[in-house]
């Protein structure tokens, strides 16, 4: 019955995580290459004719209900090199610590950001990360602020095609704001004042002064417009796309394919925020805490493209004549630092501009995801200690000790009724000799065997459980926040975020070869260094128990180490030395429970017996009559 036991726990075990392996690796990997092919299609696609002796345009909503739509997208014969396209318009320079760019004066976008920061590649030569593009590239993705009209009106007011004056000179940084002016020459001048932080932060006043013959009233609005869907990790347990906490109506998240299947999504809220995500970098609009918002998602078929977008209108303001007329907003465009964008968790958060601008759950621009509660805390004492000794493989070291320490009482007492179990196994063998034929009674003495020695039968499947919400809290961890990204541990391993780049089966870069791009099982052979030392160990943690009796719990025992180091391989590296690490760990708490226990540690003698030769079986000889 043990035997038994022990192997239907081994098969849902290893169910389980084939399962979790399938779920987090080989589904999204097969819907991001759908998605790729799919996005293949539609840019081969040809766009929609226009009817004769007109221009196809971007659908524009009655002004007083939205922000503006995107304009019309560049065709694929008419994109131009981003470097082009920034030439084309005068521009202010945007120049930050942290960002570089350019604001255009022709509608006074903020469109043209790079993070210095951040590179493509862990290459440190490698180009900047590209965050927002101008209209007629190949990717637009900006962020456009201004006024609408309230519904009939004929009052002229600054679109995307205004050409804005900069009142005064220099570029834009943390310590010079601009100004730009735009006169309409019917009696109101607007004035936009931008300046920027040391981080990611941009914060703009617009001003209306109103010196003509009529009042006017008008809607202050705020967009985010990016054109085409980006390429996605198409993991379920990240989301990309459309993203916002908007009041009472909490957290909103709309992938790319759920705003294409939904065009619009209206909210009507108070402190709110809302903008566009990807899995490093994001784009959000950050208005005053207490407006009165009409916000809205949304995805327009624009020619051959589609355009996504996040906007809000605020109230109505009437600007009488004399008058002016006010309104603020803010803009985050940049890199999801947890430092940078906040952390909500009690006694050991991060304020940053979650606390600063007293926001609504900003921190959920990161994807905590379901269990935060265990993630946010892995990630602040995995941040901890990186400050504390300069490397983040390190750190996932010092918190994998710092866990076992935690879960030691729990542990030892899984470990100490394991190290009982095998004592008592001439006992178990005992039973089985002398009722051979009456499993039931084999049963009931068992049993009276384990209370009499107080064994818990199921302790040994313990550790495993404690292990597996550490594992997943630090593989979100490892997947969603940029800190992990391109962060080195030492030798081959530039990223931990990275699966380990070394592979077995090109002899570890001696052939020139990648054996992962071979069709259909490629992706089976990543098998790196990290991996292979996983396995070891977890093997050596199989062989500290005796073999199992059972063939078939023996065989997949076996076979266990190979496939957990197979179905790891592909895992961030960072997440694969976390397991070798613990394995090895184990390995030396439960060593040291069995020697307390006067239980023989018998390591040593199954490795040796799984190499050592199998004595013949000699044949009986024949018999001579």
């Amino acid at each position: 019955m043990t035997d038994n036991r022990n192997t239907i726990l081994a098969v849902i075990l290893s169910g389980l995580v084939l399962i979790a392996w399938q779920y987090f690796y080989n589904v999204p990997q097969m819907e991001r290459q759908r998605a790729l092919q799919q996005t293949q299609a539609e840019l081969t696609k040809p766009a929609p004719q226009a009817a004769p002796g007109t221009t196809p345009q971007a659908t524009t909503p009655a002004p007083s209900a939205n922000a503006p739509a995107a304009g019309q997208p560049a065709s694929a014969t008419s994109v131009v090199a981003r470097d082009t396209a920034i030439a084309a318009s005068p521009r202010i320079k945007i120049s930050t610590p942290r960002l570089t760019g350019s604001i255009s004066l022709k509608g006074a976008r903020i469109d043209d950001l790079a993070l210095t920061q951040f590179r493509e590649t862990v290459d440190p030569a490698s180009p900047p990360i590209i965050l927002f593009s101008p209209s007629g590239t190949a990717e637009p993705y900006y962020a456009e602020f201004g006024w609408v009209p309230a519904s009939g009106s004929t009052v002229r007011l600054p679109d995307r095609d205004t050409l804005w004056q900069q009142e005064g000179s220099g570029e834009l940084t943390p310590a010079s704001p601009v100004t730009l002016k735009y006169d309409n020459g019917d009696g109101l001048t607007f004035r936009r004042t931008i300046s920027v932080d040391e981080r990611y932060l941009f914060t703009l006043r617009d001003e209306v002064s109103n010196v003509g013959n009529a009042p006017v009233t008008m809607y202050p609005f705020a967009l985010i417009s990016r054109h085409g869907a980006p390429p996605v990790s198409g993991y379920y347990i990240l989301h990309e796309g459309l993203i916002g906490y908007l009041g009472d109506q909490g957290l909103q998240e709309y992938g790319y394919k759920k705003i294409d299947d939904a065009k619009t999504v209206n909210f009507k809220v108070t402190n709110g925020w809302l903008g566009i995500t990807d899995k490093y970098w994001a784009s959000a609009l950050l208005p005053d805490s207490n407006a009165q918002l009409q916000a809205r998602f949304s995805s327009n078929q624009v020619g051959a493209v589609r355009t996504y977008q996040t906007d809000y209108l605020q109230d109505p303001q009437t600007i009488a004549i004399g008058g002016t007329g006010t309104a603020n907003a803010r803009l985050f465009a940049g890199a999801k630092e947890a430092s940078v964008v906040g952390i909500n968790f009690p006694f050991a958060g991060l304020g940053g501009y979650n606390k600063q601008l007293n926001l609504n759950h900003f921190d959920l621009l990161i994807d905590w995801g379901w269990f935060y509660f265990i993630t946010k805390p892995m990630f602040l004492a995995l941040d901890w200690f990186y400050h504390l000794v300069g490397n983040f493989g390190v750190a996932i070291l010092l918190v994998t000790v710092i866990v076992k320490l935690l879960f030691f009482p729990l542990a030892n007492k899984s470990y100490a009724s394991m190290a009982k179990m095998k004592s008592v196994q001439p006992q178990l063998v005992a039973l089985k000799e002398r009722y051979p034929d009456d499993k039931v009674k084999q049963q009931q003495e068992m049993m009276e065997i384990y209370k009499k020695e107080k064994i818990n039968p199921i302790a040994g499947c313990l550790p495993v459980a404690l292990q597996i919400p550490v594992f997943f809290s630090l593989y979100k961890v490892l997947f969603v926040t940029i800190e992990m990204r391109h962060a080195p541990f030492y030798g081959w391993i530039k990223d931990l975020s990275a699966p380990d780049p070394t592979n077995l089966f090109n002899l570890f870069g001696l052939l020139h070869f990648d054996p992962t791009t071979i069709p259909v099982f490629g992706h089976y052979l990543a098998l790196g260094v990290w991996p292979i030392i996983m396995g070891i160990t977890m093997w050596f943690q199989m062989k500290l128990n005796p073999t199992p009796p059972d063939p078939t719990q023996k065989m997949i025992f076996d076979w266990m180490p190979l496939i957990f180091t197979f179905m790891l391989a592909g895992f961030p590296a960072g997440l694969v030395i976390y397991w070798a690490w613990n394995n090895l760990l184990s390995v030396l708490q439960q060593s040291f429970i069995m020697r307390k226990n006067g239980v023989k540690v018998e390591l040593f003698d199954n490795l040796k017996a799984t190499f050592a030769k199998k004595p013949a079986v000699e044949k009986p000889a024949n018999k001579t009559t």
